[in-house]
């Protein structure tokens, strides 16, 4: 650290050392700044689940990055997978089962490939300009923030005697980004609007509208993509808007509105008339209106969770002030509270029941550089886009997941084609990557890309969804066709080893990691450890699912069957962490990012401190080794992970450390996550959606966990969340849960029934027995003598336990 720097967090800790306590509890849920954002990464996202902005807050230049989630490059490949089948599929088993396995790879890799040709991505639109003329005078009383309790971001400054405010909001039920610019001196603002595109596309303006459009199938036939209609409308109390070349220009007005859209033709053939239809509606509606219905729509869901865990001194601070602190060493239980709900905030504003996608690798804020990476801005199905969703259901928005169900409504009806193809096998799969055109193949390397069992992983988030809500609907309409279709392919799929006699998966690999045999770095093998976990997850949901409808007996005991065919979990001899291939081999990369053997620990619980000691003991095991090898891939979704695992573990103090680290190391001075500069071929630090939110998911899972078959309030709680509460968390069964607690004893806690359940709690050791009251009237419980209690509740009930 140089020396100014040092005399800066030394100024920065004096100031802290005084600053007044404005706020007793909580403090206000925003990120603020005194000074406009200089890049993309300390801009501030809004969303509406579809539109996507990053308002940077400029003055004399505002930039706003526009972005729009089926904004695709690409289109359906009708050749993305071999023509394997059966018998040749076998012949290549049959090269590992005699330990080939170098040429096991080398005939996957010619023979399993995926060969996708126009594979595409999620791009962004581009800039927004807004360029100010201003009389002369000094810049003053700078404030950008975005509130997360009304998800309203705003811009304010002084300039000479003149008082600027600018109001942006990206409203779901009018579908439409909106801005507000106002000056508190009649006719002061003077401005322009323009453009620039990274898309091709036709400008048309005219009077006070700005169009942009373009086709990009029509500009790249081979590559594909969308096309695609952009509306900017303006609006003034007063003053003039006129066309000046390629930007519209307003002068001398006092306040101004501007209304955005943009639309695709992806599932959507009146693309160009929703979008102009969406503006007009807008522009007849009252500017307080529509902010009104984007505020009650949001805190709809935002308001169902409160959490506090202790007071910030720094919380009277700017974000980025706060979060460089946390880079310097201190921790701030206020930044732990903002992490959490600014993640519950990008959920929201990226993946709502209406949303023509889900969340992609970046949720719907595109920054340019993911897409221009190999891997390109897409679902990863072998962990990340699972990321994306783990808070969902513990974070009480269970409607957030509605777009990824849709979207795997398609992509099982595509992936058939690939289990058919490659597999010669019925039911659906897909693999490490997809796209929005029905891409399942394997990728173009078998040695990251072949990994069937993602289309398990990402279909188990349908049975998780149900385990939290219950709702029967839902598992009988949506859920479990495509569970049921996924384990009629896991059937056909796997085959009995004969060295052994388990039934087994595979050539796979284990997500993106490689072991050392006959001198060899290789990948692919039969049935990993994370092949099992999921085949394991996958066919005792559909069982459950099954016994739950009443129907499918007969299938169902076929997957019982089966199920008593795997292999079990097993501890490595070498290393004494979970073993992470059947076989006990060498790690070819000790520091790998990946591990995904450890899915059995979270999000599933097949590993647990209480049913399996000596597998959890192992898991502990497996994360001192990675986390100490020498250059260890940490990234922002690895880190995520280790809060996660070390939660489920019981181990608070491991699990605070990597919250910290999470903010500290791979977030920006907006909070969002990044994936570093040199890891998985980064040649720059790039902003990825599932470090926010499993970081997120991983503090719930600190403060309650439910998957045992009871709720434990507090299971890894640290000392620096001593004091606290929160409301609005859920458990698996339908429950809500409030909890107060100080100096790390419970005080109160509430659970709300979403629907008729029974409730089983363990009871804090050396508590005491808490008073039970049940919608409000005091009832008597006997304790279990395992320091358990149990009750029933109908939908709405709620009981009261008081310490």
């Amino acid at each position: 650290m140089n020396a100014q720097k040092k005399i800066f967090i030394c100024l920065i800790f004096s100031i802290v050392g005084v600053l007044p306590s404005l706020r007793a509890e909580q403090q206000l849920l925003k990120l603020w700044y005194n000074q406009p954002a200089s890049e993309w990464m300390k801009s501030l996202p809004l969303g509406n689940g579809r539109l996507g902005a990053m308002v940077f807050g400029g003055i004399q230049k505002e930039t706003i990055a526009l972005n729009e989630v089926t904004m695709w490059s690409g289109k359906n490949d009708p050749n993305q997978e071999p023509a394997l089948g059966k018998q040749k599929l076998k012949e290549i088993r049959d090269q590992f089962f005699n330990g080939n396995l170098s040429e096991g790879n080398q005939l996957s890799q010619k023979l399993m490939a995926g060969t996708p040709h126009s594979f595409g991505s999620h791009l962004p639109i581009g800039n927004l300009y807004l360029n100010f003329d201003y009389p002369e005078g000094k810049i003053s009383n700078y404030e950008r923030n975005l509130n997360l309790e009304n998800a309203v971001a705003s811009v304010s400054y002084e300039k000479g005697n003149v008082k600027y405010f600018r109001e942006y909001f990206c409203n779901n039920p009018d579908g439409v980004l909106v801005l507000k610019l106002s000056a508190d001196l009649k006719s002061a603002l003077n401005f322009t609007v323009s453009l620039d595109l990274l898309r091709q596309a036709e400008l048309t303006l005219k009077d006070n509208v700005l169009e942009f459009s373009g086709d990009m199938s029509v500009q790249n036939p081979d590559a594909g993509g969308v096309a695609f209609l952009g509306n900017i409308t303006v609006k003034t109390d007063d003053g003039t808007v006129s066309v000046n070349k390629k930007q519209l220009k307003i002068k001398n007005a006092t306040t101004v509105y501007l209304y955005i859209d943009v639309r695709t033709n992806f599932k959507s053939p009146d693309y160009k008339s929703i979008c102009r239809n969406t503006i007009q509606k807008a522009l007849e509606t009252d500017y307080a209106k529509l902010k009104e219905r984007h505020i009650s729509d949001y805190q709809n869901l935002f308001n169902r969770v409160e959490l506090f865990l202790g007071k910030s001194d720094t919380g009277d601070l700017p974000t980025d002030l706060r979060w460089l602190l946390v880079k310097e060493g201190k921790n701030d239980v206020g930044m732990d509270v903002l992490f959490y709900q600014y993640a519950r905030y990008l959920l929201i504003a990226s993946s709502r029941a209406n949303s023509p996608l889900p969340a992609n690798l970046q949720g719907i804020w595109n920054d340019n550089l993911a897409n221009n990476m190999g891997w390109t801005c897409d679902y990863h199905l072998d962990i990340n886009t699972q990321q994306n969703y783990w808070l969902a259901n513990n974070g009480n928005l269970a409607e957030c997941n509605q777009p990824l169900f849709n979207y795997l409504k398609d992509l099982s009806v595509y992936g058939q084609k690939t289990a058919s193809n490659v597999y010669g096998a019925k039911g659906w799969t897909a693999n490490t990557m997809a796209n929005i055109w029905g891409f399942t193949a394997s990728g173009w390397g078998v040695g990251w890309g072949l990994f069937p069992m993602a289309s398990s992983w990402i279909s188990l988030h349908l049975w998780s969804h149900y385990c939290y809500t219950q709702d029967k609907v839902f598992l009988k309409n949506e859920a479990y066709p495509i569970l049921k279709a996924n384990a009629k392919f896991l059937l056909d799929y796997m085959t009995v080893d004969p060295n052994n006699g388990y039934l087994v998966t595979g050539p796979s690999t284990s997500p993106e990691n490689s072991f050392r045999y006959k001198g060899e770095s290789i990948s692919l093998s039969m049935m990993p450890t994370a092949d099992r976990v999921l085949v394991f997850e996958l066919l005792s949901s559909v069982i459950q699912a099954s016994k739950t409808l009443n129907v499918d007996k007969q299938f169902c005991d076929s997957l019982q069957k089966a199920l008593a065919k795997i292999p079990p979990l097993m501890i490595s001899k070498k290393n004494g962490g979970v073993q992470e291939w059947m076989e006990d081999y060498d790690e070819a990369n000790p520091n790998h990012r990946h591990t995904c053997h450890l899915i059995a620990l979270y999000p599933f619980n097949q590993i647990s401190k209480e049913k399996t000691p000596e597998l959890a003991n192992a898991a502990m095991q497996t994360l001192s080794n990675r986390m100490n090898a020498k250059d260890w891939e940490d990234v922002e979704w690895s880190r995520a992970n280790i809060i996660c695992y070390n939660a489920r573990l019981k181990n608070p103090d491991a699990s605070y450390e990597s919250v910290v680290l999470l903010q500290r190391n791979f977030t920006r001075e907006n909070l969002l996550t990044i994936s570093p500069k040199g890891i998985a071929g980064a040649p720059y630090d790039i902003f990825i959606f599932d470090g926010n939110e499993a970081g997120a998911a991983g503090i719930s899972e600190m403060l309650i966990q439910s998957q045992e078959g009871y709720i434990e309030f507090l299971p890894a709680l640290p000392d620096q969340w001593k004091t606290g509460y929160f409301k609005g968390l859920c458990v698996l069964g339908g429950g809500v849960i409030d909890l107060k607690w100080k100096d790390k004893h419970i005080e109160t806690a509430t659970i709300k029934a979403a629907c008729q359940q029974s409730f089983k709690i363990k009871l804090a050791a050396g508590a005491g027995i808490p008073q039970f009251f049940k919608n409000g009237k005091q009832i008597m419980l006997k304790q279990a003598a395992n320091g358990f209690i149990s009750f029933q509740l109908n939908k709405d009930e709620f009981m009261d336990l008081k310490y």
